[in-house]
């Protein structure tokens, strides 16, 4: 397996775990919806992340990821649900 893929394979895993994260907190379900949900919100949280200079600082950068994706994931729901 190919290094891109790889990288692919890690942003769907982080974007599944942090869709669910978000539904969690704001609801919605179903596999595919957590996937899309985590995958745009792992965009919008590491844009904004990025933009605020926020880092984490948790030691573990694979946790640092999954919440910073889940925390974009529920900015992406809510606003989604203000425009629809």
């Amino acid at each position: 397996m190919n290094e891109r893929t790889r990288g692919l394979i890690v942003w769907i895993l982080i974007g599944l775990i942090a869709g669910w994260l978000a539904s969690l907190i704001v609801g919605g379900g179903g596999l595919l919806r957590y996937i899309l949900t985590g995958m745009v919100g792992s965009l919008v949280g590491g844009f904004l992340a990025q933009q605020f200079n926020i880092d984490l600082k948790l030691g573990n950068r694979f946790l640092e990821q999954v919440i910073v994706a889940a925390a974009g994931a529920i900015i992406v729901v809510l606003v989604a649900r203000i425009l629809a």
